[in-house]
């Protein structure tokens, strides 16, 4: 089972993910792209990082937006991995 990290563990994540915001028990992130094709693909990369993790977002995609939310449903909240994808979210971007 994964550990639900604390509001400190939390806070000092934020520090090194200053593209996210932290809504509720979530890291929410919007994107926009030049066009829907590049949303598109920024979604396969990220589709396939996510899978090698076994770690999935919930997100939602409107012509070249992408709006993303992290949380681990089975903790309640945020774990090590929503960090983690977080962190691999960014370096597609």
């Amino acid at each position: 089972m994964t550990v639900k990290l604390t509001d400190k563990e939390i806070a000092d994540a934020l520090k090194q993910l200053p593209h996210w915001q932290l809504e509720g028990d979530k890291l929410t992130r919007q994107l926009e792209f030049n066009h829907f094709v590049d949303a598109f693909a920024f979604m396969t990369r990220v589709a396939l990082r996510a899978e090698k993790i076994d770690h999935h977002p919930d997100w939602s995609n409107s012509y070249n937006r992408v709006d993303i939310a992290l949380t681990s449903h089975d903790a309640g909240g945020l774990t090590a991995r929503d960090l983690a994808l977080a962190a691999a979210i960014d370096m597609e971007v």
